[in-house]
Formats: C-alpha cells, structure tokens, sequence
C-alpha cells in the first residue's frame, strides 16, 4: 500500500491525480471525505497508524513556526517506524535553499530519515513557479513591485515535481538511499517575469516588503520573515540554480520540465 501524505494540499492533490489509476494508494488527510481516504493528522499522533502501509510519501508539513514543523515529521516518522513501513519518500527543500528561514526544518528532517530504521528517499525540490505568482504579482498597471533586486530563481512547476514524486513511490527501491535536487532549468528574473506579462519591474526595498506584508490581512507573523528572506536570498543569487551540482529534475521527468514562466503567467492571470 502506498499512502500519499497531505493529499488535499496542492503538492499531495498532484499526486493523487497522476496515481488515480492505482487501486493500492491510500490517501492521507486531516479530513477525510471518502472510505478510500484515511486521516492523516500530522498534530495528532494517534491518527499516524500506518500499519500495512509500504510505501509512504512525506509531503512536509511546513505551515508553522520549526518547533511546530519538527514536532509534525517527528510524529510521523515515528509512526512509520512502529507501523514498520519499508520506505518513506520525503518532499524537501532544494540545497541551494539553505539560506532560507524554513529551511532548519527540511534539514532536520533529512538527518532524522538518516538515523532512522526506515528506507528513505529524499525529493530536495526547489521553489514552485506558481509561488512567484505571490512573491511577485503585477499590480493593476502591470508593475512588479518586488525586493528580488537583479536575481534570479530557479523555480518548478508543481505538476512535475508531483510527476517525479509519484514516480519515485511506484518504485521505491530504485531510489533507496538518494537525495535529489530539483530545480528549474532557468532562473527568473524580476525583469522576465514582468515581460511574460508586458509589464515592468520596480525592485523594492526589504524595509518597504517587511513591512507591506506585516499589515497584509492574512499573512501570519512567522510567514513575514519566510517571505522577505526569500526576496533576500533570490536578491543576493542564492537561488538561481547555480549552486546545484546535479540537477535531477529533467533525468527524473524523462523530458523536458514544463515552462516556469508559462506557469507563472497562468497563475497570475488566474489571481
């Protein structure tokens, strides 16, 4: 059996989709709406009993402060443990991504797999194209208005790294043991993005940012140093793709990967 974690996210959604024609995955939720889906409730540690499963994709759960984050994949890694799961598949962070405030949880993350009982792959992704939609959306003029200075992100289509997660939990043993970087093959620049849509691009300040998204109405205090260390560390060309030194992402895909940009101009014609 294979059970797909966080299976009503966008990243977990994906997944399910492209292994719908399989009769043995298990979809995890916090609620479940069907017999065919189980709860999966990553802040309730009775809920992970993962007895028969085999194969188990960690979609991590990265939406609160570390100590929160932390104590999620904990839970879950020691259920799988118990339960005597044979391979845990974990959704990462991309390596060039260190720089990040959210990063301390996917790498701790990591080393636990590593010092588990469990088979592991680790699926190190890189920042979703459809993230730049947010991180730098036009305003009614057209105009970006971000603090991503003159660098570049090398971000992905979710939809393939969906692609590369299912494939990688149908075939498990193929990839015991491996950490993958997936990244974009080009970076983006606050200048491409605002040409994709026949605009421009006005860098801003991290003051100027710090403080737009901290009286922004549903954005949460610890999202606010996420957001602007991420501007940060595009600005500074942390996360351009150039400090990858394998990039799995066309290997895994067995093509090309889908347009970034293409990804982008659709989300944010769909905001």
């Amino acid at each position: 059996m294979i059970l797909i974690t966080g299976a009503s996210g966008a990243l977990g959604s994906l997944v399910v989709q492209a292994l719908a024609d399989r009769s043995d995955v298990v979809l995890g939720t916090r609620t479940p709406r069907s017999a065919a889906e189980r709860r999966v409730d990553f802040d309730d540690p009775s809920s992970l009993d993962f007895t028969g499963v085999t194969t188990l994709l960690i979609v991590s759960a990265g939406y609160g402060e570390d100590d929160v984050v932390l104590a999620r994949h904990e839970a879950a890694i020691t259920g799988a443990e118990k339960a005597g799961v044979r391979h845990v598949v974990y959704t990462s962070l991309s390596g060039d991504g260190d720089h990040l405030p959210y990063a301390l949880a996917h790498r701790w993350t990591e080393r636990r797999l590593a010092r588990s009982s469990l088979t592991w792959t680790v699926l190190r992704n890189g920042l979703y194209a459809e993230f730049l939609a947010a991180l730098a959306a036009p305003d009614a003029d057209g105009t970006i208005v971000a603090p991503m200075g003159e660098g570049g992100l090398a971000a992905v289509a979710r939809a393939d790294l969906a692609e590369i997660a299912a494939r990688v939990v149908t075939d498990p043993q193929a990839h015991a043991g491996r950490t993958y970087e997936l990244v974009g093959e080009q970076p983006l620049t606050g200048a491409d993005l605002a040409r994709a849509i026949g605009g421009r691009y006005r860098p801003a300040s991290l003051a100027a940012a710090r403080e737009a998204l901290g009286a922004s109405e549903g954005v949460l205090p610890f999202q606010v140093p996420m957001l602007v260390g991420t501007c940060s560390a595009v600005a500074g060309g942390f996360l351009d793709g150039s400090g990858i030194t394998h990039n799995a992402l066309r290997e895994l895909l067995g093509r090309p990967p889908r347009s970034a940009l293409d990804v982008y101009r659709a989300s944010v014609n769909a905001m």
